[in-house]
């Protein structure tokens, strides 16, 4: 079927109407986050749980709650005033590719950020020049890997300078910057405008653009997402991420064929 644009925005916004729902939460990494209520151990949640967002979304979300076990469920605090006896907790961790070395890296530059750049909002918010959410994402990777780290370490903070979409990243500052009216995303970060986010693009969203007919492009890399976007912010220039829940709720549960 082909789809004029406005078939398109009247089923998108449907369709973001029908997964932005707080049932949402429970199956999703973004579950990890909304155990805490303090701004900064949501953002360390959220990040950590982002980071190994990849592969079986219960595995995600089981590993993530063992890291957050293993950090006392204070999260920031083990950041900040962790002991080397309870970091090398964390060298038991194992999500796919990711190991404990990563993970015991990865409080330590949260450490360097909380202690240097004003946090993950201070470092992200600092670097956001002129809308564009891509010198915000390369600017914080600078500076999360600018005190020693290990060189494997770097390919799980994913670098659109290389052409990836940061699916992982973008995901997270849906999570930072959206606002929490419908009780899904957080809301916490002010500096970010919601217009200026991007989706996070994976299979599934990828592979329902297609369907749709907003994504030409075969690979999920920095220019599908900008193909992508430029779509979407035509159907909502103030929160066009918000069809994150659309195109995602719609490849994972199988609902495209019952709308074509």
């Amino acid at each position: 079927m082909k789809w004029s644009p406005s078939q398109l925005k009247e089923l998108l916004d449907e369709e973001a109407e029908r997964y932005e729902r707080f049932g949402f939460i429970e199956s999703d990494p973004i579950s990890i986050p909304h155990f805490f209520s303090k701004k900064e151990d949501i953002e360390v949640a959220a990040f950590l749980a982002a980071t190994i967002s990849w592969g079986n979304r219960k595995s995600i979300i089981a590993n993530a709650s063992k890291w957050m076990n293993w950090m006392d469920h204070q999260p920031h605090d083990f950041v900040l005033n962790h002991s080397k006896r309870e970091l090398m907790r964390l060298k038991k961790f194992v999500h796919r590719t990711f190991n404990g070395d990563d993970a015991m890296f990865f409080v330590k530059g949260l450490q360097h950020l909380y202690l240097n750049h004003g946090g993950l909002e201070g470092s992200f918010s600092r670097h956001f020049k002129k809308g564009d959410i891509r010198t915000s994402i390369i600017g914080f990777r600078e500076d999360f890997f600018e005190i020693p780290h290990p060189v494997r370490t770097t390919k799980h903070v994913s670098n659109p300078e290389t052409g990836s979409s940061s699916k992982r990243i973008n995901m997270f500052l849906r999570w930072m910057v959206r606002p929490g009216t419908k009780g899904v995303d957080f809301g916490l970060w002010n500096a970010i405008p919601t217009s200026a986010l991007m989706l996070p693009l994976d299979v599934h969203t990828g592979n329902v653009a297609r369907e749709l007919g907003i994504l030409q492009r075969n690979q999920n890399d920095w220019k599908a997402l900008e193909e992508i976007m430029t779509t979407l912010r035509l159907f909502d220039k103030n929160d066009p991420v918000k069809y994150d829940f659309a195109l995602f709720g719609m490849g994972v549960n199988n609902r495209f064929n019952a709308t074509s």
